[in-house]
């Protein structure tokens, strides 16, 4: 199956910009001037309203950083194209990016190679200010390489060059965990679940930051070749999933976890919904996201884009909403707040499969501003 899903997409909406001042999160923060995350409004108003977003309102993002080897002709096999386009990823890596070039503060904790790949990695942080602190490098492993697909339609399969990456060889003792006791929101994967010592690294993090209080965002993020088999994929996943306060996942996802049933089933997904949860994320592709709380559910419609590559679109996704949760929790409270929070995600995800690659795709805020003014066409 090729995940996470294809294109996300935005409503056409009038917002009010208020300006703000943040700070960005980086090995040494420094303050950068920029309008705030919206807030949709009937008209359109400016403002010069100040806000700072400093560690109270940091996303830390834990779990692998890579780099995707992207066919620079779609539809080709790997055998068959041409040329690869480098491109900087992984899913954890993708979304701290996404928030900080969103103007949020965002930091990433995972292992890469003692090599040429593994320092481009941790200089692509620090150069979109995400504090990369918590990276730490192995002398002994090379950085994880992914080579993608891309087929017509833009989806992707991947073939993964781990035996093992450095990644997989992160240890909890190498953990920072004042960084991760210090954010608002702790975000991570599975893939850090599948082999040891990472997978009691992960678990140890996890517990760390429950026990700080932190908010814990789960994106399982399945990539089913790199488990031993789909049953143990299966409990992987769910073995930590009842910990997540918000949860994202794709409509394949949901069959694969529930073992084939509709994916577009409310029942189905509600079973998926566990006691403490208080926000569950469901994308679609081009139709938009599906989201559920205890109080509300509904549907965030998408509009179609043209996909070139829908490499870290959903990760943009997540870095769209996250970037504003971390800013306001009330949105939970409020479902038009919510669903606007959603829109400026949609659209996030939108623009970022109309480039090829990851990090290099995900989008500025006011690229976002912009495109919710006017749709892409």
């Amino acid at each position: 199956m090729a995940l996470p899903s294809a294109a996300l997409s935005f409503c056409c909406v009038s917002f009010n910009p208020q300006a703000s001042l943040f700070r960005q999160c980086s090995i040494k923060p420094s303050r950068l001037s920029s309008p705030s995350l919206p807030r949709f409004r009937i008209q359109v108003e400016s403002g010069n309203a100040p806000f700072e977003a400093d560690d109270s309102s940091l996303v830390v993002c834990f779990g692998e950083m890579l780099i995707d080897f992207v066919p620079t002709t779609s539809g080709l096999a790997l055998a068959e194209a041409p040329a690869f386009k480098k491109a900087p990823g992984g899913a954890p890596a993708n979304v701290a990016v996404g928030i900080a070039r969103l103007g949020g503060a965002s930091a990433f904790i995972g292992k890469v190679g003692e090599d040429e790949f593994g320092y481009m990695l941790a200089n692509i942080l620090k150069e979109n200010n995400v504090n990369n602190e918590g990276m730490r490098f192995d002398p002994g492993a090379r950085t994880a390489l992914a080579f993608v697909t891309l087929r017509k339609d833009g989806e992707r399969e991947f073939m993964f060059y781990r035996n093992p990456s450095a990644d997989m060889l992160l240890q909890e003792a190498e953990l920072d965990f004042e960084l991760i006791k210090k954010a608002k929101i702790f975000h991570y994967g599975s893939i850090s679940l599948i082999t040891e010592p990472c997978k009691s690294a992960h678990i140890a993090a996890v517990k760390a930051a429950k026990e700080a209080g932190v908010i814990l965002s789960y994106d399982p993020n399945l990539r089913l070749p790199l488990w031993p088999s789909a049953d143990s994929a299966r409990e992987g996943i769910l073995s930590i999933w009842d910990a997540a306060d918000i949860i994202k996942i794709s409509e394949e996802e949901i069959s694969f976890l529930t073992q084939g049933e509709d994916p577009y089933d409310d029942n189905v997904v509600r079973k998926l919904y566990h006691e403490n949860l208080k926000l569950l994320l469901v994308t679609e592709g081009p139709e938009g996201c599906r989201y559920y709380t205890k109080e509300f559910s509904g549907r965030v419609k998408g509009l179609k884009v043209e996909a070139v590559d829908t490499t870290g679109a959903g990760d943009a996704f997540v870095a769209g909403i996250l970037s504003q949760f971390a800013l306001d929790t009330s949105l939970l409270q409020n479902e038009d707040r919510l669903r606007d929070a959603l829109r400026f995600a949609n659209a996030c995800g939108a623009l970022t499969v109309m480039e090829r690659g990851a990090i290099p795709a995900l989008p500025t805020r006011e690229t976002v501003l912009n495109a919710l003014l006017k749709p892409v066409t």
